[in-house]
């Protein structure tokens, strides 16, 4: 709540403690990081149009250049 708070987000935020909607969207999976394989989220990012349908998904997104590729395609909408 104080993060939604902080940055004024106008939407409402979901903790997944038991993966169960990670599962659902299929994005809790198998990482593997310097030889060593464990389960984690794997960094997906999917646009939701106004009727409630997933209407792009981005997979394996680097953050680094994310925001501006999800800026240019939100704007494309």
């Amino acid at each position: 709540m104080k993060f939604k708070k902080k940055y004024a987000l106008p939407f409402p935020l979901l903790a997944d403690v038991g993966h169960r909607v990670c599962s659902m969207y299929g994005v809790w999976g198998k990482k593997h990081l310097m030889g060593r394989t464990y389960d984690g989220v794997l960094r997906t990012t999917f646009t939701i149009d106004r009727a409630g349908k997933i209407s792009r998904v981005f997979e394996k997104v680097r953050p680094a250049e994310h925001s501006a590729e999800i800026l240019e395609a939100l704007a494309a909408t």
